[in-house]
């Protein structure tokens, strides 16, 4: 009896690299977002309101890659992704994707909360 495979499932993993000077990450937001009145804005993914840059948490690192960190934030440019592929590694189910680099705008060693709304980009450091 052959196994029953399930179509988009997460592909287990233990260690996953980057090769070149690429960048990998994950934990980059796409739905809804709560403002500070906690009014829920809506998703704008794939509409024109969408178009604004995102937040990556840097996953992998190819070895030529000098400038970039495991583990730092960076804000890339709209649309400068690939999309996402479903990993499971040691920690946890997430979704990664390949970065431009040419294209990172911003990096940081914390989490940063997206405060983008308009066209401005406004960005304020997460308090716990």
């Amino acid at each position: 009896m052959t196994e029953k495979v399930e179509l988009f499932a997460a592909v287990k993993l233990n260690r996953i690299k980057a090769i070149k000077d690429h960048v990998i990450v994950c934990d980059m937001q796409f739905d809804h977002k709560i403002s500070h009145g906690g009014i829920i804005l809506l998703s704008g993914d794939r509409k024109l309101e969408g178009i604004h840059p995102r937040w990556g948490r840097v996953y992998a690192i190819g070895p030529e890659q000098k400038n970039i960190r495991i583990g730092q934030w960076v804000c890339v440019k709209h649309g400068r992704w690939t999309r996402g592929f479903d990993i499971e590694d040691n920690e946890s189910e997430k979704t990664i994707r390949r970065i431009d680099i040419n294209d990172i705008l911003l990096v940081s060693d914390e989490r940063v909360e997206d405060e983008n709304y308009g066209d401005n980009m406004g960005v304020t450091k997460k308090t716990r």
